[in-house]
């Protein structure tokens, strides 16, 4: 197997990362309280109201089954059972949440209703596909903080914008590109309102956009003669960059919030090093993601211990923050990578400013999620593109991490192309295995592979989600099958098509094979713009190489010589 002759940095802090997460996998000799606690506690004294009171859940219940909406909800449910809890999250503290479950069916929530505990007053009622989904009722403060004020999501578009735009080319194909990755925003803004029946089907007109733009630019490559930044210049970009990154990291310890990915990857963090097993069936899902995702917020939790609640989970926003540094710091090396010189430097700092200045980078790092994680290590994929091992290496902790990076392996097995596949593809296979079943059975159930796989892969596939079109409308389950059926072929046709490729349509093909995904997945979120934002910019900007500046260099004439006509013997003077 070939291993890289030089590891990029950004690839060697990934690495340190997990190793460290390794190393302090071992059991604590302290056993830690299970951090897997509910976040609603079920009351079973249906005529004892808790401490400080005064409405019982009795009374709570019966409030709620008076209302219409739920009346009419039951009506449709009439095997529901009914659940009076007190939830432990958010606002809701002194309150008690009477929830609708369709027993007959798959578990659906049907209507979840909040209560007073003190006035019996009813302050919230959600039905439909908002009763099981907090996600889906537009709450504040919203997902992502302050990034969804207006005055800070509008100068950040401009600043992604500012460098690519030509006024002298309005319709040059890189400011569609760059507006289309900005339309998400339209969607965003009905999601905020808790209009999901409006907010979810806008997200598929750019998504298949870009599917077509990417694909195009991998199967059909086109180079753009025109520059790329037509003003700005390479210190610009350093000292614009520089302040961007630092905004983001301010604006993320100054007004960020933890969700429950973030939450749900320090508490598996904290279970592996205080001995506790990470993959239990349980109620709560924070187990749901692969061995590796826990294992990097390892180091996170070591050198930040949390305290074990919800309020201030410090590692997530550690572990946020660097594996954002971390696609920051690969981006410029891809550049590099691309170009050699001044030219490499510069199409690398375009692609870090691009993903520091996109509104939806900033989303994630705003939600402190995992999903950097797998946007530094495909970074880091590409940048190891000339090793099988190396690429495969850096797939298998993707796929290790949240599973669905495992459908780029057909690409990334073939590389650039210029390798035999009877070498390339075994030397990719075992370092990608190797990974994928080393970190499982490091934190392998006691019940075996079958448990591993129904807390996790088991559970994703059978969930529902009301934030795709699929979740909503089961009469386009056709459409979802065919759906599916292409996304497949993809997978296998770049393993073989085109037979060499460069760089950049690596990063297209693995774009275009993970948006195929997204589109028939049952369940999308605006994170997954994280996933496909790298290898997006690198296709899009990565096409356009401007003629090289050459500076003029003043040349002297050449010293006169005399020559003589032969005809009419006089001298003239010529020039050699």
């Amino acid at each position: 197997m070939s291993l890289p002759s030089r590891i990029p940095p950004a690839l060697s802090m990934a690495l340190l990362i997990l190793a460290l997460g390794v190393v302090f996998a071992a059991p604590a000799s302290a056993q830690q309280p299970d951090a897997l606690v509910p976040q609603s506690v079920l009351l079973d004294a249906p005529n004892e109201a808790p401490p400080g009171f005064s409405v019982t859940p009795r009374q709570a219940r019966r409030t709620v089954e008076r209302l219409d909406k739920v009346r009419s909800e039951l009506a449709h449910h009439p095997k529901g059972q009914v659940y009076v809890q007190l939830p432990m999250y958010g606002d809701y503290r002194g309150q008690y949440e009477v929830t609708f479950i369709d027993a007959s069916g798959d578990g659906e929530v049907v209507a979840d209703v909040f209560v007073d505990g003190h006035t019996g007053r009813v302050t919230e009622v959600w039905t439909g596909p908002q009763a099981g989904t907090l996600l889906a009722r537009g709450l504040e403060p919203s997902v992502g903080r302050s990034l969804n004020k207006l005055y800070i999501w509008l100068p950040l578009a401009v600043l992604f914008l500012l460098p690519f735009v030509d006024p002298r080319r309005p319709f040059r194909l890189v400011h569609l590109d760059l507006l289309v990755l900005l339309s998400f925003g339209v969607s965003q803004l009905y999601f905020n309102k808790g209009e999901i029946d409006v907010s979810v089907p806008l997200v598929y007109p750019p998504l298949l956009y870009l599917l077509a733009r990417v694909l195009l630019a991998g199967f059909r490559p086109r180079e753009r003669g025109e520059p790329l930044m037509p003003y700005a210049k390479a210190p610009w970009l350093i000292v614009g960059l520089g302040l961007l990154v630092a905004f983001r990291i301010a604006l993320n310890i100054v007004d960020s919030n933890v969700i429950d990915v973030g939450y749900a990857s320090v508490v598996g963090a904290d279970r592996i090093m205080h001995g506790l097993p990470l993959y239990v069936l349980n109620d709560i899902h924070g187990d749901t993601y692969g061995p590796v995702n826990y294992l990097s917020y390892i180091p996170f939790v070591a050198l930040l211990p949390w305290d074990g609640s919800w309020g201030a989970v410090v590692p997530a926003h550690a572990a946020a923050i660097t594996f954002d540094l971390l696609v920051v710091g690969g981006l410029v090396q891809l550049g590099r990578r691309m170009r050699a010189g001044a030219q490499g430097t510069l199409l690398g700092l375009a692609f870090a400013w691009a993903w520091a200045a996109y509104p939806f980078s900033v989303f994630a790092l705003q939600s402190n999620t995992n999903d950097a994680l797998v946007a530094a290590l495909l970074v880091g994929a590409l940048l190891a593109i000339s090793s099988p091992s190396g690429r495969g290496l850096l797939i298998g902790l993707g796929t290790a991490a949240k599973f669905a990076p495992l459908a780029l392996a057909p690409l990334f097995a073939t590389g650039l192309g210029d390798e035999r596949r009877l070498r390339a593809w075994p030397a990719f296979g075992t370092a990608l295995v190797a990974v994928c079943l080393g970190s499982v059975v490091l934190l392998l159930p006691d019940g075996g592979w079958g448990e591993f796989y129904d807390t996790t892969i088991g559970f994703q596939l059978g969930r529902t989600s009301p934030f795709s079109l699929w979740g909503m409308h089961s009469s386009l389950d056709w459409l979802q099958a065919v759906g599916k059926v292409g996304a497949a072929s993809l997978v296998v046709l770049v393993a073989f098509v085109p037979r060499r490729r460069d760089l950049r349509q690596v990063a297209a093909l693995a774009a275009g094979v993970l948006i195929a995904l997204q589109i028939v997945t049952p369940h999308w979120f605006y994170f997954y713009l994280v996933w496909i934002g790298p290898p997006i910019l690198v296709a899009v900007l990565g096409a356009y190489r401007g003629p090289a500046r050459v500076e003029a260099t003043p040349v002297a004439p050449p010293d006169p010589v005399w020559e003589f006509s032969s005809s009419h013997k006089v001298a003239v003077k010529a020039f050699h």
